[in-house]
């Protein structure tokens, strides 16, 4: 029996990039990106945070658009390399797609900090892992996050939680939102088929399940099937009424063999 066909639910300039990843292994992926980016104006406290970075010992970023709602810039990418070079504040970042990101926007791979690569997760307990030790007394991390549709800081507050247990300040900057998409006709069609035809639905996040059950509100999801990236995610989908869920690792490889195995 062949794989199933994906629905690759990321953001969209993310669900791109991944439906062209899944088809190079020759996957059928469609995406149908269930969460939107919209990019904070750079003002106020997000202007501030770029122009103070080095007065934080670390900036985590909770994501690439996070690096790029912050660091990205109308300047040449030589002038952003030497502001970044310049002063001696760390990177943390939960994931390969943060790091790809960072190293993109000049940071020094030299000071990003990431969770091992054979880590179960990529998430901000793996990461946390890592980074504990530089926390002392008076550190002061900035977190970089995406907010909600009103631009309030939104997600878990765990790592934060971490750092403050351990003596150090935690100051934190939306620089992005994240809203519901207005799914077109022919996307709501391409969900409602894809709930019963034996479709696997790939979630990265909690909220792009939550979105997709505000958006079709009667829909039956007892037919359909998940592969969730994180435990919490696939709690989300059984909880939405999925009526096959199994987790995968979220690195590419460890996604398409268990799309490979969904049967």
């Amino acid at each position: 029996m062949p794989p199933p066909r994906v629905i690759v639910t990321r953001p969209a300039r993310e669900a791109a990039r991944w439906v062209g990843v899944l088809a190079a292994r020759g996957l059928d992926a469609l995406a149908l990106p269930l969460i939107d980016i919209v990019p904070e104006p750079r003002r106020g406290a997000l202007l501030e945070a770029r122009a103070r970075l080095a007065d934080w010992h670390a900036a985590m970023f909770v994501s690439g658009n996070a690096v790029e709602g912050l660091l990205e810039s109308n300047q040449t990418q030589a002038s952003v390399d030497i502001t970044l070079s310049a002063i001696n504040t760390r990177a943390w970042s939960p994931g390969p797609g943060t790091t790809a990101a960072l190293l993109q926007a000049g940071w020094p791979a030299g000071r990003i900090d990431a969770p091992a690569p054979g880590a179960p997760q990529f998430d901000s307990e793996s990461l946390w892992a890592q980074v504990a030790p530089q926390i002392t007394p008076g550190a002061r991390v900035l977190i970089v996050r995406g907010g909600d549709a009103q631009g309030r800081a939104a997600g878990r507050d765990w790592l934060a939680g971490r750092i403050a247990a351990a003596g150090g300040a935690v100051d934190q900057v939306v620089a992005y939102r994240r809203a519901a998409p207005v799914l077109e006709a022919a996307q709501r069609a391409l969900a409602e088929a894809a709930a019963r035809d034996g479709s696997l639905w790939l979630f990265s996040s909690s909220e792009a399940i939550a979105h997709l059950r505000a958006a079709l509100p009667r829909q039956d999801w007892s037919g359909a099937r998940a592969l969730a990236t994180h435990p919490r995610i696939a709690e989300a989908a059984r909880a939405a009424g999925f009526g096959a869920v199994r987790e995968t690792r979220p690195a590419p490889a460890d996604v398409v063999a268990s799309i490979e195995s969904f049967t």
